[in-house]
């Protein structure tokens, strides 16, 4: 079973689905929102995808935090923003078993396609 983590007005995560509907995959959606997300479920996408990958730092969220929020950064003090603000996570967060990948890019098509069916 494929889960797609995510926020469900972010139009990557919009776009993800849309094509999992269209490619007939079976899948579950977990709203970060409105599923939760917690230490354990963080720790599980650090651990698979690294921090920083995992950290958008391109986003309004990361742009509004203060200097001090954001140096010094380790992987612990990620967990904790992306914890307190769901939408320093870039998504969406793909999971299939025990596997995590990261993102919906054009770029990285052939292989999450492959990856999904296979």
């Amino acid at each position: 079973m494929i889960t797609i983590y995510g926020i469900k007005n972010c139009d990557t995560v919009k776009k993800a689905r849309k094509w999992l509907e269209a490619e007939g995959l079976e899948h579950v959606f977990h709203d970060f929102r409105a599923d939760g997300l917690d230490a354990g479920m963080m720790a599980r996408f650090v651990d698979a995808l690294g921090y920083e990958a995992l950290l958008n730092t391109r986003g309004t969220t990361w742009r509004k935090l203060d200097d001090d929020a954001k140096a010094d950064m380790d992987a612990a003090k990620a967990s904790r923003l992306m914890l307190s603000h769901e939408a320093l996570i870039k998504r969406p967060v793909w999971q299939k078993g025990d596997e995590y990948r990261l993102g919906f890019a054009a770029k990285d098509m052939d292989m999450l396609e492959a990856w999904l069916k296979g």
